[in-house]
């Protein structure tokens, strides 16, 4: 008779919360869609770098240097963006992050190759940035490799021959010449925590006025929806900025990572992606039921964006459907403007793509809540 009774009591709760997790649709979304997100996104993910986008300046213009470039193509690391005879060309587009690695072949380098310029190297500088490391390694190692490669295969082409040409890699690392982890970890790591600390709070911002029974009373005030979406956010961003603050100085001081970027401008794009992420988490709370329930929607976005945003993995490693969702997703244009603000000292007009981008993701997203809270009131 006991154990009868253990057994019902066990088959009716069960039922009962079959019932729970069946009703309560985004906890069930949560539970199936972030193990299934991360499956798709690590069995897919190529963590060899291809196709970076490279700058060479040909200042030798011969048959010698042209056969360099569909060199660099060939080992498919490489992508070849832009051929230009100015110097100053490659280092502006890697500080714009239009480019990650610069070639530079000098005057005389195909009279070098071949021989013909006694005494000297067919030498190439080869300017890699360094804020993003694994980009930077793997650049360095196929440079490396492209140059023994072409000394092996002219060694023996001329064995005996007393005129050996040897081609000269001259690697530089910018902005990160050390290698330092912190140096382009933690620049990324502000989008990243800011991403989590601002959409976590507001997520629940809807949902804790509708739990407590105050929704009602601020509906039947003279209060405008988007004021109304407004001054919920304010409260919020400035903690953000607080909390960018703390973390810049945290970064500066406590871990020395320079910044050699202008503050002004940094801290006036926190303004706008706090504004994005905070509609963000706002959309969130007027589509969940419960305060839980908005926490665990917004872990939907949060997991995204460390993922697909190029602070953990390359973007070039990401199959397309992937790489199209990271470039909606406001953290990679932030990821993109702190390391490219702090690491390289880049200004409005070098990230000017992502800058907008960001604007735009902010309009869309403060708007997109609005008009959800204005279906939720109706």
């Amino acid at each position: 008779m006991k154990l009868s009774a253990i057994w019902d009591s066990f088959v009716a709760v069960m039922r009962k919360e079959f019932v729970h997790v069946r009703r309560d649709r985004a906890t069930l979304m949560a539970a199936l869609s972030i193990p299934l997100f991360q499956l798709i996104l690590f069995g897919f993910l190529d963590q060899t770098v291809r196709h970076v986008p490279t700058v060479v300046v040909d200042q030798d213009r011969t048959s010698a240097s042209r056969e360099l470039v569909e060199q660099l193509e060939a080992t498919e690391t490489f992508h070849v963006v832009l051929v230009t005879s100015d110097p100053s060309e490659a280092r502006e587009r890697i500080i714009q992050g239009r480019a990650k690695v610069g070639v530079v072949v000098p005057p005389q380098f195909g009279a070098a190759r071949v021989g013909a310029a006694p005494g000297k190297h067919a030498s190439m500088l080869v300017l890699i940035d360094g804020s993003d490391s694994v980009v930077s390694s793997q650049a360095l190692a196929a440079v490396n490799g492209l140059a023994a490669k072409l000394n092996l295969e002219a060694v023996s082409e001329r064995i005996g021959s007393a005129a050996e040409p040897v081609i000269d890699a001259r690697p530089l690392i910018l902005f990160n010449p050390s290698g330092r982890t912190a140096n382009y970890i933690i620049p990324g790591l502000v989008a990243v925590l800011l991403q989590i600390v601002a959409t976590l709070l507001t997520a629940v911002a809807i949902v804790r006025e509708r739990e407590k029974g105050t929704l009602e009373q601020l509906l039947v005030t003279p209060v405008h929806p988007l004021g109304l979406m407004l001054g919920k956010l304010v409260p919020y961003l400035l903690l953000g900025m607080g909390e960018m603050t703390l973390i810049l100085l945290a970064m500066r001081f406590a871990f020395s990572v320079p910044i050699r970027g202008n503050l002004v401008f940094l801290f006036a794009m926190a303004v706008v992606y706090l504004f994005a992420l905070l509609s963000l988490g706002l959309f969130v709370s007027t589509r969940a039921k419960t305060q839980a329930q908005a926490q665990q929607m917004s872990q939907l976005f949060i997991l995204p964006s460390i993922f697909l945003s190029g602070y953990i993995f390359p973007v070039s490693g990401l199959p397309w459907p992937l790489y199209a969702l990271g470039r909606i997703l406001p953290a990679t244009h932030m990821v993109e403007i702190m390391r490219g603000v702090v690491l390289r000292g880049a200004g409005l007009m070098d990230l000017l793509p992502n800058v907008l981008a960001l604007m735009a993701l902010s309009a869309a997203l403060l708007g997109l809540s609005v008009r959800q809270f204005q279906k939720v009131t109706a």
